[in-house]
């Protein structure tokens, strides 16, 4: 099995669908990426690489977002790029990742997901709202497997 098959196609619906919720109230970008083993041992350190991968640093204002998951090890990890990191409260991407990991814990993967990316998708747009004149959708939103 690879990871795109561990979500039905409806789950994946909804996390796609979270992520143009979200962005419709900022000029943030939001990604989520899915792969079975966690190449390093800390896997705030494979989403760092991950970002890089997607080239999520490259936006304008700094202010992607990365929820990475690694589903054989049960590892996760949310990385906020220098913009939106500097915004935010000190505690919120911990409590993002507790509400996360409360859904998780019941087997509700792709609810934990859609939980995590509706927090930071509120953050994004306090810190930076919709602007139509120039926001353009600078990363794509559908979820990327490894």
């Amino acid at each position: 099995m690879k990871p795109k098959d561990y979500f039905t196609p409806e789950q994946q619906k909804q996390i796609v669908g979270a992520i143009e919720e979200a962005e419709r109230k900022t000029s943030g970008e939001i990604r989520v990426h899915v792969e079975w083993q966690c190449k390093t041992d800390n896997p705030l350190d494979r989403a760092a690489q991950i970002f890089a991968a997607l080239k999520m640093h490259k936006t304008q204002l700094r202010n992607g977002v990365l929820f990475y998951l690694s589903l054989n090890d049960h590892k996760f990890a949310i990385l906020g790029d220098a913009g939106i990191n500097s915004r935010v409260p000190e505690n919120f991407w911990e409590s993002t990742k507790e509400a996360m990991l409360a859904e998780f814990k019941e087997g509700r993967l792709s609810e934990g997901l859609v939980k995590g990316i509706k927090m930071a998708g509120e953050q994004l747009a306090s810190h930076f709202p919709y602007d139509p004149q120039t926001d353009v959708n600078e990363l794509s939103d559908d979820i990327s497997f490894g």
